[in-house]
This record gives structure tokens, sequence and C-alpha cells, in this order.
């Protein structure tokens, strides 16, 4: 990345190339990935276990197969798309590449034709309502998104059988290896597992969080491969701002709600030659970027998971922020908040949860206001500790923030709680530029804090749609 140095033009030392130690690196290519809507957990996780499934038994005799969604995924997987997720990635179709258009036409097929071309191969008998089980009762040992998998040949004997967690963000794993230490990484010049560990090394070595960043993606694959995708996460949740800002009609799911970005931008707009505009009109500008993006999430367009799909417009709307209303911005500052809200992120993921099915949604919400209250301090030629502090700020006040979405679906609230976490983003690295970087309660404290407060909480408000505001509205 232009302006960005690589470790050996920083005079990074033979001691520090030759680490070994074995940090569970997250890569901006896990943290941001392109997907579709509405879940990154529910949706595009399953769609990549099912997809793994496929190609394991693509040189098998499958004949059938049978899918079984447990905790979590069984009790709001309906209002998530996870059976059409997992019917997709049966079919050999990747979230990252897939057509929501071609996705939606093949879903309707086969419920007419009762067909799937399992892998992208050879068909198979599938019926969705009788080979998609969805168990509410089974108890889910390792984590509460929980997914089977098994595949017979034409006798009915079991060839392939497979039991996978989504453990949130679009990461799926193996059941047997959840929770299990992280398998050997290639080694990268500065691990940090700790908030304290990364403002250490950026002070060490005269580097900023997002330098940082860039050098350790640089020892994984080439520069012009992490710029790339850089610039195509930048790309594409710009495009998913312009989406949904044009788009109308109402979201599918039976909840009838009807898409407000459209209107929200025609009246901001009519309203912009007032000179009696209120003060507070850049916060509906921010809101409606992060009701666009959500709306077209809900509808299940194409996203950036950041550092989830239901918490995907509050990234979005902060850059779309940062560039159409903080004077001085450019590619660069751009390039800056994406790298180093990958490091927030990182911490996040490595020190506790962004599941919601596991803590709430403060670990999806939270997450990416912390995220982007970071990236937004970075973009704005904040100190790493001033970063660190807003990273703090934006966790700090959300903790014990619930997952209760009605119905099961990705809108109420999580629409309208996208736009509160985007400003509270800008609002948290405001008051982290406008100190010294220096306050009582770490970043390091209050993930852990998150953390612990997730454990605390009770299943029913964690994305199980049994409790709080998914069971107050009348018709749920």
């Amino acid at each position: 990345m232009a302006g960005l140095p690589s470790p050996a033009d920083r005079g990074l030392d033979g001691k520090a190339r030759s680490l070994r130690e074995r940090p569970l690196v997250i890569s901006i290519f896990e943290l941001f990935k392109v997907g579709i809507g509405p879940s990154s957990s529910h949706t595009v996780g399953p769609m990549k276990a099912a997809l793994s499934f496929a190609r394991a038994g693509a040189k098998l005799p499958v004949a059938a197969v049978r899918v079984d969604l447990f905790g979590s995924l069984a009790w709001t997987g309906k209002g998530h798309g996870t059976d059409k997720a997992v019917i997709l990635g049966l079919a050999g179709m990747s979230p990252d590449t897939v057509d929501p258009d071609a996705a939606d036409a093949m879903i309707v097929a086969l419920s007419i034709e009762r067909r799937l071309p399992f892998g992208g191969g050879r068909t198979i008998g599938f019926d969705p309502a009788t080979d998609i089980v969805f168990d509410a009762v089974s108890a889910t040992p390792v984590h509460p998104n929980t997914l089977a998998f098994t595949a017979f040949d034409a006798s009915g004997a079991t060839l392939l059988a497979e039991r996978w967690c989504s453990v949130g963000g679009g990461f799926v794993l193996p059941e047997a290896e959840v929770g299990q230490p992280a398998p050997e990484t290639r080694a990268v010049p500065y691990p940090f597992r700790s908030g304290r560990a990364l403002v250490a090394l950026g002070e060490t070595h005269a580097f900023s969080i997002a330098e940082l960043v860039f050098a350790n993606e640089c020892a994984l694959r080439p520069a012009a491969e992490v710029e790339a995708h850089v610039e195509r996460v930048h790309g594409a949740m710009m495009d998913c701002v312009d989406r949904g800002l044009r788009r109308q009609g109402v979201l599918p799911g039976g909840l009838g709600v009807k898409r407000r970005a459209f209107g929200l931008r025609e009246r901001l707009e009519a309203e912009a030659t007032r000179n009696d505009r209120p003060p507070h009109e850049i916060m509906d500008w921010v809101g409606l970027y992060a009701i666009a993006v959500n709306e077209e999430n809900a509808a299940g367009g194409r996203v950036v998971t950041a550092p989830t799909n239901g918490a995907a417009g509050i990234l979005p709307a902060v850059l779309r922020y940062y560039r159409e209303h903080c004077p001085g911005a450019s590619t660069a500052g751009a390039r800056d908040f994406l790298l180093t809200a990958t490091a927030i992120g990182g911490l996040f993921k490595m020190n506790a949860s962004i599941s919601g099915a596991e803590v709430g949604c403060q670990g999806e919400v939270g997450v990416a206001c912390s995220m982007a209250a970071a990236g937004l301090a970075a973009a704005l030629g904040g100190t790493i500790l001033q970063i660190e502090n807003a990273a703090e700020i934006g966790m700090e006040h959300h903790l014990g923030l619930t997952c209760d979405p009605i119905g099961g679906l990705v809108q109420i609230p999580c629409i309208e709680r996208n736009a509160f976490g985007a400003v509270s983003a800008i609002q948290a690295a405001s008051l982290a530029l406008r100190g010294d970087g220096l306050h009582v309660v770490s970043l390091d404290k209050v993930i852990h804090t998150m953390r612990e407060t997730g454990r605390d909480m009770q299943s029913k408000y964690k994305e199980t749609s049994q409790g709080g505001l998914a069971v107050s509205f009348p018709e749920c």
C-alpha cells in the first residue's frame, strides 16, 4: 500500500523477524468478507459450512442429504434465511461470489422441482421441508450456532457426516475444533493479543496501528493482494450504501417493514438549500447511511461482514461520514480506517466474541462501534493512545446490549440500532481526539468485561428471539 512501509523499510531487526510465536492472526481478509445478508452467523457461516461439506462429498455416490440446525440456528434460522443459506452452499455456491438474484431463482426452482445440484454437480432429490430440520430441543454442547450434515447413498447408508459451528462474523469451525488452541500460523512481524501489546508495539517501533496491521498482512500475502482487498472492501461498502439509498419497497419476512432510506434521502436532499437546517442534520445523514446498508442486508443483498452482518451498517456509515463530511478526507485515510478497525475487531474476536448468539448484540453492534470509532480516530490523525481510547469508549457504552430480533429477522431493532451505533462511534472518536489518550478503563478491561457480561447473559437475550423485544411484539 502506498505510504505504508514494509517491516524491512522500517528497520525491523532480525530478532523480530525470527519470531515464532503462534498468534491467532485475525486478518483483514477474515474480518471483512463480502457476502450476502441477512446474517453472518446464520447465513454466511452456514453457507460456508454447507459448501465445505458438499466439496467433501463431491466424489461420493451421494443420493440424499439431511441438514440439522440446532440452538440459535433452529430458533431464529427461518428469519435469518439459514435454510436458504445451506441450500445455496450445498449447491456449490460461495457467499463471496454468489449472485443474490441467481440464488433466489435457484431457491424458487428447488421449491418446484425438489432437486438439488449437489456441489454444483450431479442432481439429487432434496425437499427443504423434510431434509432441513430445525431442532430447537437438542443441546448444543459446544456453541449455540451448531449444524450437522449427513449424506446418504441410494440404500440409505451414511456416507459422510459432519458437525459445524458458526462462531460469529462468518467464521465456521468443525465442532471438534471449537475452543481448541489455534493451529500454527505463519509468523507475523508484530504479533499482539491485547490492546496493551498493540499500543506498546506502536510506541516501540514508531508505527501507527494501520502500519502494524499492513506489515502483518504483507507477511501473509503479497502487498498488492492486501491493497486490492482493502480497496474491494471499501468499494463494496460504498456500493452497498448507494444501493440502499436507491431502493424502495417492503423488506421480506412478514413483518411488513418498509424501506426508509430512499425517502429519508429525498427529504434531506430537498432540505439542503434551506438556511434553517437543524444543527443535528449531520446525525440524520449518518443514520441514513447505516439504515441504507442494513436494509440491503435485511433484503439478502450483497454486504460486507463488518464484523457481522447484523452490524454491517456501522463501519460503512462512519466511512461515508468521513468521505462526505470531513474536510481533508482521502483514500489513504479510508485505508487507515479499515486497517485500524481490523486490529480492534481482531482483539474482540481473539479475547471475547463477535457472535450475537454467544454474547448478545454487544458482540455485534458494540464491536462494530468500537472498530468504527478507532478507524475514524485514525483517519483523522489520532495518536495510538487516542485510537485505543476511542475503541474503549465505543464498546463501554454498549456493554450488556441484548440481541432480541423480532421474528428472528435482522430488521427490528437491528436496522435502527446500526444508525445509533454509527452516531455513537463518531462521538467516541470525537471525545477521544479531544483528550490526550489517557483514561482510567483500558480497552482490554472493556473487552474482558464484555466477555463476562455475555457469559452471564441469559440465553433468551442472545439471538434466540425468546426474550426482550422479540416477545413484546404482539404478532410474534
